[in-house]
C-alpha cells in the first residue's frame, strides 16, 4: 500500500539546474516517488499549476525568468494551489532568505543544498501519512 501512495503522490520540482534536477529526481525515485514533473523556473511552474495540482512542490530560490520568491508571491496572489506544501531546496544559506521563505503560507521546510536525504525522507513520510 505504501508503494501505491508514493506513486500517487504528484511532485512538482522547480529547479533551473539540470544536474540538480537529476539528483533530486533520483533521490525521490529511490524513495519510491516516480510521479515527478520538473520545470526550470517559476513562470513554467505557474503555467503548470493552472491545470495541475501536485501534492508537493520542491522549489529552488535562485532561478532565471521568475525566481522562487516571485513564484510564491504570484502563487499566493493568484490563489493557485493553496495548501500544497512547499519544500525549498536552495544553495542560499542567507538567513534573510530563510526568514523571507517562512513568511509564505505553504512553506513547510527550507533545506540547503546539497539535498539532505534524511530530512527529505521525513518530510515525505509526513506527506504520505496525510494523504
Amino acid at each position: 500500500m505504501e508503494e501505491k501512495l508514493t506513486n500517487l503522490c504528484k511532485i512538482l520540482l522547480i529547479e533551473d539546474d539540470v544536474v540538480t534536477n537529476f539528483i533530486t529526481t533520483s533521490k525521490l525515485n529511490n524513495l519510491g516517488y516516480t510521479n515527478i514533473t520538473a520545470v526550470e523556473n517559476g513562470k513554467e511552474a505557474i503555467d503548470y499549476l493552472k491545470d495541475n495540482k501536485p501534492d508537493l512542490i520542491v522549489l529552488d530560490i535562485n532561478m532565471p525568468i521568475m525566481d522562487g520568491f516571485e513564484f510564491m508571491e504570484v502563487k499566493e496572489q493568484s490563489c493557485i494551489c493553496m495548501g500544497v506544501p512547499i519544500v525549498i531546496v536552495t544553495s542560499s544559506g542567507r538567513p534573510s532568505d530563510k526568514e523571507k521563505a517562512e513568511t509564505f503560507l505553504d512553506v513547510i521546510s527550507y533545506l540547503e543544498k546539497p539535498l539532505n536525504y534524511d530530512k527529505l525522507q521525513k518530510i515525505l513520510k509526513s506527506l504520505r501519512e496525510s494523504l
